[in-house]
């Protein structure tokens, strides 16, 4: 493992692929619970870039992480309002947020393309200063970071099991069900997409706050590598209970990002591929089950030919 991947590189695979499970349990949330493709999420991640940003400096690092989940609840709650109020298809309502997130997300950081919170203390620098413990000092963002997808992991887990939560589930599942049970569709997909881009906007601000400095196109490309993540955490877990399907979800953005992280120390693929990589390994885990199913068809084809040759 050290020959293709140094320790400074794993410890900043996971770190990432932490941040990257919040966008992909977001994901899980609206994709795969709530069945609506919500294209919203690279500019509601940059959202949470901005605001979190924003707050940090303005002196206020702990209040960035509530911010930004409270933008990316808004940000949900414009695109379901889009989507259950006037009538507007899930995907076109995700490309119309999106669009108008970008100039939003400019006003936010003060119409400049690029925003930086280097000498500015984050949670982060904060926890650093904790311990001057050698380990601590290397590992302390990684403590930080696993911690904060801990919580969030737990909290989704537990909502999920409550009645609201259900309620979601079964909207996802049969709205006509839901609706005839005097249970109101557009309020649970409402709650569904704020939660879900509220730790979408969460993950755009930690990501912030680890690389100290970011661009208005920072979350160009996060639905494709969120989607990766969850299929791949989808094919590790497959259909189960939501804890362990969230559990599979954390699972395939690590492993994705670790994969990335070997890719770039053994220079196998370039980095300005990296997006097709993404989009190529997203088409091939959709198209997997197809595949599957064709596979299966032509080897019973070829058993009954050979059965009638015989």
């Amino acid at each position: 493992m050290s020959a293709i991947l140094s320790i400074t590189s794993l410890r900043t695979a996971l770190e990432v692929g932490a941040i990257y499970s919040l966008v992909a349990i977001a994901l899980f949330i609206s994709f795969s619970i709530l069945n609506i493709a919500d294209l919203s999420t690279d500019g509601c991640y940059t959202l949470g870039f901005a605001v979190g940003a924003s707050m940090t400096l303005a002196g206020h690092p702990f209040l960035a992480l509530p911010a930004a989940m409270a933008a990316g609840a808004c940000s949900g709650f414009v695109s379901a309002f889009l989507q259950t109020r006037l009538g507007v298809e899930s995907i076109l309502a995700g490309i119309i947020v999106n669009t108008g997130l970008y100039t939003v997300n400019l006003a936010v950081m003060g119409w400049s393309a690029n925003l930086s919170i280097f000498g500015s203390e984050s949670i982060l620098t904060i926890a650093k200063g904790l311990s001057g413990a050698a380990w601590w000092q290397k590992w302390h963002e990684l403590v930080v970071l696993g911690l904060i997808l801990m919580a969030a992991a737990l909290v989704v887990a537990l909502f999920f099991r409550t009645r609201l939560g259900l309620s979601i589930r079964a909207t996802g599942d049969n709205p006509d069900m839901v609706r005839s049970s005097s249970i109101n569709p557009a309020f649970t997909i409402t709650v569904g997409l704020c939660l879900a881009n509220s730790l979408t906007g969460l993950a755009g601000c930690l990501i912030g706050m680890l690389n100290k400095s970011c661009d208005i196109n920072l979350g160009t490309g996060m639905v494709t590598i969120a989607l990766a993540s969850l299929i791949i955490g989808e094919g590790i877990m497959g259909r189960r209970s939501v804890p362990l399907r969230i559990l599979g979800v954390i699972m395939g953005a690590c492993f994705y990002r670790l994969v990335i992280a070997v890719a770039i120390n053994t220079s196998v693929v370039p980095t300005e591929c990296f997006k097709l990589i993404s989009a190529l390994i997203v088409a091939v885990a959709c198209a997997t089950p197809q595949g599957k199913k064709v596979l299966s068809l032509q080897l019973r084809k070829l058993t009954l030919r050979k059965k009638g040759g015989a």
